[in-house]
């Protein structure tokens, strides 16, 4: 939060329709530039839209992206509430409600509403964390003229699902993530067969969710971030140009 509080970059709430009754609040950060941005969805983890994902958004904002980041428990919280609603663990509980198709729906409705913001270049990518991560790299599979997923420590879709990516993928991971670690084999066989990007760093000493937990892995956590967000915003320039 702090962050937060002292970031000179607009960030504010809005929300927008994701369907017949259905709608999404989401956090937007905007960069200081004079030109048009290209934009980046934002995909959370199992903790829902937390201060640390807005933290986040900022400092895509910072590097010159417009940030979305939905709420994809919006509506899901007592009495209609999203993130704000529940605590950590509750969170955690809401997440596992929510079907594909539900967050198919509520991230198209993300990528569409930031490509029409006017300060946006009309070309889109996807970052996911944890949970998020695993959506980023499915969202490759679905969001209509994606630029490029950025998976960090996210599962790879199933075998039918990597027959469908359409967009470049950046994949970062901590050596010591097994679960996570055990899909990344199978998407770069079968990504290598289909001739499709799917690049892949793995950071030694590192575990899962590195990035947000920079102080642990006794030092590994924090060298792995120092590599992997300027990879990052590299990426995210390159498939946005």
């Amino acid at each position: 939060m702090a962050r937060l509080n002292a970031s000179s970059r607009h960030g504010e709430y809005v929300s927008f329709a994701t369907g017949p009754g259905d709608s999404v609040r989401a956090w937007v950060s905007y960069p200081e530039r004079r030109d048009r941005a290209p934009v980046v969805v934002v995909i959370h983890e199992i903790f829902g839209l937390s201060d640390w994902i807005r933290a986040v958004a900022d400092q895509l904002a910072a590097d010159g992206f417009i940030a979305v980041a939905p709420d994809l428990l919006s509506g899901k919280g007592p009495n209609g509430g999203g993130t704000e609603s529940v605590d950590q663990q509750g969170a955690t509980r809401l997440i596992r409600t929510l079907t594909p198709d539900e967050v198919q729906r509520r991230l198209t409705a993300a990528a569409a509403y930031g490509a029409s913001r006017p300060a946006a270049l009309p070309r889109v990518t996807t970052i996911g964390f944890c949970w998020g991560g695993s959506e980023s790299f499915r969202a490759a599979t679905y969001l209509p003229n994606l630029r490029g997923a950025v998976v960090y420590y996210g599962t790879s879709p199933d075998s039918a699902g990597l027959g469908r990516v359409a967009a470049p993928v950046l994949g970062l991971y901590g050596s010591n993530d097994a679960r996570v670690n055990a899909t990344i084999d199978r998407a770069r066989t079968e990504l290598g067969r289909q001739r499709k990007r799917y690049e892949v760093e793995i950071y030694e000493g590192a575990g899962h969710g590195f990035l947000r937990n920079q102080p642990g892995a006794e030092g590994a956590n924090q060298r792995a971030s120092d590599q992997a967000w300027p990879r990052t915003i590299a990426f995210l320039r390159e498939v946005t140009r």
